[in-house]
């Protein structure tokens, strides 16, 4: 069996991403978006559960940045099927030497890519296009009594978005930001 991924490491111990082989023709080209045989090392057991797919109109949108708390946190596959995205992972597990820091990639459909963000990590992103779609494989279900949220401009995390943040929901505003308190997920 042909490998359909190439799975690269990030400066964040176990956040990666997956680079998908298409495998094209004169026709157009066909893409494996997950497969578990070849994925499993990335799932380590779980399942994917749920599948999102979001739609985005406005250029400079910012969504994010999420997470759910155990027993409910998450492995996230996120791809952009259209547009393009500047997608922010941030290390959120406690006693990590790289808690707080956040890496960034560029996802569209062109370039192929997908971020693996696996549990303890918040999760954001902004649109650099308009009419950005984006798809989701999660390896919980959403859980509303185990979601939060950090803001997106939250001076602990630094995040250097690309275009001056915008449209963020009415929810995403009310995150606030993080204190001396808060020490990170115990997973």
């Amino acid at each position: 069996m042909s490998q359909r991924f190439v799975i690269r490491d990030t400066p964040l111990a176990g956040l990666r991403v997956l680079l998908r082989q298409p495998l094209g023709d004169q026709r157009g080209y066909l893409e494996r978006m997950y497969c578990a045989d070849e994925l499993e090392a990335l799932v380590e057991g779980r399942f994917v559960v749920q599948i999102n797919h979001t739609y985005t109109l406005a250029k400079g949108t910012v969504r994010g940045m999420h997470y759910q708390l155990p027993p409910h946190a998450e492995t996230k596959f996120v791809s952009c099927l259209r547009g393009e995205i500047f997608d922010v992972a941030v290390d959120l597990r406690a006693g990590s030497p790289t808690f707080l820091q956040w890496h960034a990639e560029l996802l569209s459909a062109e370039n192929h890519k997908t971020l693996v963000i696996p549990e303890g990590f918040a999760h954001g992103f902004q649109t650099l296009s308009e009419d950005c779609e984006m798809l989701y494989f999660h390896t919980k279900a959403y859980e509303p009594t185990a979601e939060r949220g950090l803001s997106a401009t939250d001076p602990h995390m630094q995040i250097q978005w690309p275009l001056p943040v915008g449209g963020l929901s009415p929810r995403d505003l009310a995150h606030s930001p993080l204190d001396a308190t808060f020490t990170g997920i115990m997973l």
